[in-house]
């Protein structure tokens, strides 16, 4: 072919720019160079190899071992106009011959083949009779024992490639790569003096946020509640706890669940369904997902903490994978630890299972750090992060106040400190609330003078603060299944040389009834989700969407190979009624214009004119608008002074908190932009809530509020602080 990279991205895929990172290493490959890309789920690494496998004269591999993502590929590339095709147990003898015959007689661009078969003796014998161009290995990670998914046949593949009479290019890919597994898949796989590309670990459109609630059942029915309709996945760690989960959510919502418990053929009825929109929810252990191209996932739930940061991190990102914005929440608790450390003693291992426990460790401090969680992540993969708070997590974005701890910490260091540092955080909680246990009598620290020195405290806050410690770097674990606490210097900085510790959570001293509680609430008030969404019109939307929908089971291909919820918001948006206005639409190429334009148009077409919607006149500029992102707080702006919404009506039409809302309306008043809220405040009292904040100080909310009257609520508050502050400065 003699388009350029870039006009084959925009006439096959319908996508006017590159990612960053994707013409970079295409350009690479171009030139007949080994490559490694090391990019987030979503960072569009199969058009890394699918471009060049179209300027290549010959067939291009990809090596997989994820049965439903070749499916998904091979529909979605033959959907647009490329020929390829797969090879895995999921076909017949007979299909596996006839495809077989269509490889040598060169009928297809792209093959997907698992590793068990490109290891059969079979596909070997037929290699160098094939013009091979490339072969890409996906999911590259599974090569390494120190990655979270390691698979012995991936360690094959060089041995195979090394017979060829003729080596073709050799390129592979991985959404999560420590550096000692980088090196692993570079060495394993034999890739000579490759290009290896970093795009950053970084999602951007995930909002992330670990909460701690008392009940998780009833945390999710409430986040249920207001997502209705959105696809979205739950991930459990046990088959138990799916079966358990789908039977209290089934009879409210439709779901499907997927562990591998379940038959073959269970599962891949779950699965269809759940990838085809026939249900919103599924419900599923880590053995759901690997794979699965699903764009439209809006959420991921894990209902328990995962073993380690890689597969939390590659779960995760299976939401949002279209590019809009989507949730990742982690409910944990002290239970999910000791269940994962059974899991790992579980699973067979050569050696003590010290590089399972360091994961584990690292995604316990991820669950108990103060820190942002974004950040976090990013640090955990090797990459520094250019941000010191994402404003996109729920740490970053808390609603309760900062908490002075040094006094309780000096109390907790100081008796782990008198314990020798040889004891881990369960005694050190007996200790520090006073049990009176024969094993605490026999060493004598019913003797020390941290003894019962946090008696009025519960277990579960001792705990809490000791994790926080920990994750903070105060405190560090030594050991494995049984890991004692040790001193940092940080430690000794509060110890001996006065040095302050905060922590965003409210403190509870009176130990609660340990019964379970039926609100979802937690002393951690959840912060309000960031999610965005474009404006469009929603009723239109939902047409649009039953349109796919058909199309789709007419074409037996999931909804989203024929356009994406982000294609369809944009139609919904921009109304693009000419074959110019639609090829500006994010994903439309010029074979989906051919083939589904005219249908599309038309209900659009039949829409505006229905409703008597005047089409603005520069509707071919949907380009520049769709890549200049809106500011949030603008489109809020417009809504409460343009349009006169109240912020109730804003917060129905943005699928946004009121809170949210309030928080747009202060920060545009914060910026002197034009905008009177002096309606929506309690000015009666405004002579009260200066003088408070005179009394008080501006630097914390909650002690502003606690003299006040009831009625007073802390969108007053914020109010008269703005007003106080430009008072000030004018």
């Amino acid at each position: 072919m003699n388009q350029t990279p870039q006009e084959l991205l925009k006439t096959y895929f319908g996508y006017d720019t590159f990612r960053p990172g994707q013409e970079e290493i295409i350009t690479h490959i171009l030139n007949k160079e080994d490559a490694l890309g090391i990019m987030p789920t979503g960072a569009g690494k199969s058009i890394c190899y699918q471009i060049p496998a179209l300027t290549f004269s010959g067939i291009t591999l990809v090596i997989s071992p994820l049965i439903s993502l070749m499916k998904d590929q091979v529909d979605t590339l033959n959907q647009i106009g490329i020929s390829s095709t797969y090879l895995n147990s999921s076909l017949s003898e007979n299909e596996y011959i006839q495809t077989i015959e269509n490889i040598c007689h060169n009928v297809y661009k792209i093959v997907y083949i698992a590793p068990e078969r490109f290891l059969s003796d079979t596909f070997i014998n037929m290699l160098n009779f094939l013009d091979i161009s490339m072969i890409a290995i996906d999911e590259a990670h599974c090569v390494s024992q120190w990655g979270h998914d390691f698979r012995p046949s991936y360690t094959q593949i060089n041995n195979i490639v090394s017979t060829l009479q003729k080596r073709p290019v050799l390129v592979a890919f991985t959404a999560t790569a420590t550096e000692l597994v980088k090196n692993d898949i570079i060495n394993l796989l034999n890739l000579r003096n490759p290009f290896v590309l970093t795009t950053g670990f970084d999602r951007k459109n995930l909002y992330f946020s670990v909460e701690t609630p008392k009940n998780k059942n009833a945390f999710l029915s409430d986040f249920l509640k207001t997502h209705k309709n959105l696809s979205g996945i739950i991930y459990c760690s046990t088959r138990k706890t799916v079966d358990n989960l789908y039977e209290k959510l089934s009879s409210n919502y439709i779901v499907s669940k997927y562990h591998g418990g379940m038959s073959e053929k269970q599962r891949s009825i779950s699965q269809e369904d759940f990838v085809y929109d026939k249900t919103n929810i599924m419900i599923a252990t880590n053995a759901f997902g690997m794979g699965i191209d699903k764009s439209n996932v809006r959420y991921v739930i894990h209902y328990n903490m995962p073993r380690d940061l890689e597969s939390y991190y590659q779960e995760a990102g299976r939401a949002g994978r279209d590019g809009d914005n989507a949730e990742c929440i982690l409910l944990f608790n002290r239970a999910d630890v000791v269940t994962n450390k059974f899991l790992i003693e579980q699973t067979p291992s050569d050696s003590n299972h010290s590089n399972e426990y360091k994961k584990l460790n690292n995604i316990i401090d991820y669950c108990n750090t103060d820190e942002c969680l974004r950040s976090y992540i990013l640090k955990y993969f090797g990459e520094t992060p250019k941000f010191d708070k994402c404003n996109s997590c729920s740490n970053c974005n808390y609603l309760v106040e900062t908490t002075d701890i040094t006094l309780d910490s000096k109390k907790i260091l100081s008796c782990i400190k008198r314990m020798h540092e040889r004891f881990g955080a369960a005694l050190v909680c007996d200790v520090l609330k006073g049990c009176n246990t024969s094993k605490i009598r026999s060493f004598g620290f019913n003797n020390l003078s941290t003894y019962g020195i946090m008696s009025d405290y519960s277990k579960d806050t001792i705990r809490d603060l000791i994790s926080f410690l920990v994750a903070e770097g105060y405190l560090k674990n030594v050991g494995d299944r049984y890991p004692f606490l040790v001193l940092t210097d940080l430690a000794n900085n509060v110890l001996f040389k006065n040095q302050s510790v905060f922590i965003k959570k409210k403190i509870e001293k009176i130990a609660k009834p340990e019964k379970e509680s039926n609100s979802s609430s937690t002393s951690n008030s959840r912060a309000p989700s960031v999610i965005e969404n474009l404006s469009f019109d929603s009723e239109l939307f939902e047409i649009l969407r039953e349109l796919r929908s058909k199309i789709a089971k007419s074409h037996k291909v999931p909804p989203f190979v024929i356009f994406s919820d982000i294609a369809l918001k944009q139609m919904a948006a921009y109304l693009p009624t000419t074959e110019e206005d639609f090829l500006n639409i994010s994903g439309v190429g010029n074979f989906k214009l051919e083939n589904y334009g005219d249908i599309f148009m038309d209900v659009i077409r039949d829409y505006v004119k229905n409703h008597k919607i005047s089409i603005e006149p520069d509707i071919t500029k949907i380009q520049k608008v769709k890549t200049k992102k809106e500011d949030t707080k603008k489109i809020t702006y417009h809504l409460f002074v343009d349009e006169a919404k109240s912020i109730k009506e804003i917060a129905d039409i943005r699928n946004l908190s009121v809170s949210t809302i309030e928080n747009h309306l202060l920060a545009c008043l914060e910026e002197g932009m034009e905008i009177d809220l002096e309606g929506l405040v309690h000015t009666n009292f405004e002579d009260e809530i200066i003088s408070a904040i005179e009394s008080c100080g501006s630097q914390r909310l909650r002690p502003i509020k606690d003299v006040l009257p009831e009625e007073v609520s802390y969108f007053d508050i914020r109010y008269y602080l703005i007003k106080s502050r430009k008072n000030n400065l004018s």
